[in-house]
């Protein structure tokens, strides 16, 4: 038997001498789980600078610039809660919610650049109604006889999870008059 052969045979029945396999499970778990608590502890971001706003994005600090807001640009033609307030943004759904593969469109003043964008309001589906940050605003909704431009339909249909949560808006692109 090699030199280190032995000494790792005498080493681990000095260990098994010295604890059980309780003792050696309880603080493998100890470790473990402290390890995966860690990043849980606090973290200062409250001395971090706020985001400058991106090009073409309006001031954050105004109601117009303020995902949460029912005034933000977004959310002209929308007509539900707001996917920002639960737990999710503006363009992404919240956790365990997914995305409805059909929407409705409306078309949105940017105070920012003046521009007039494209913007698809998609629902967030699979999870218990958000109730939280309600807005109603019908700019541009047509009766229900034009789905693609109604916010009155429930869209998580034909999903799995068909129950609605929240309201995400994602700018498609610029509008062009006709």
């Amino acid at each position: 038997m090699s030199r280190f052969d032995l000494w790792f045979a005498q080493s681990a029945r000095a260990l098994a001498r010295r604890t059980s396999r309780r003792s050696f499970l309880s603080r493998l778990a100890t470790l473990i789980l402290g390890g995966s608590a860690l990043p849980l502890l606090p973290v200062a971001r409250a001395a971090a600078q706020p985001r400058a706003p991106a090009p073409g994005e309006p001031d954050p600090a105004t109601p117009a610039g303020d995902p949460e807001s029912c005034e933000y640009w977004r959310h002209c033609a929308i007509d539900g809660f707001l996917a920002s307030c639960c737990g999710g943004t503006h363009t992404s759904c919240p956790p365990g919610t997914e995305m409805s593969l059909v929407t409705w469109l409306g078309t949105c003043r940017n105070p920012a650049d003046g521009k007039d964008y494209v913007i698809s309001y998609n629902d967030c589906c699979g999870k218990d109604l958000c109730g939280r940050c309600f807005c109603q605003r019908n700019e541009g909704d047509k009766p229900v006889y034009y789905p693609s431009k109604s916010n009155d339909i429930n869209w998580c249909m034909g999903r799995e999870g068909v129950i609605y949560n929240s309201t995400v808006a994602i700018v498609v692109g610029v509008a062009t008059e006709s």
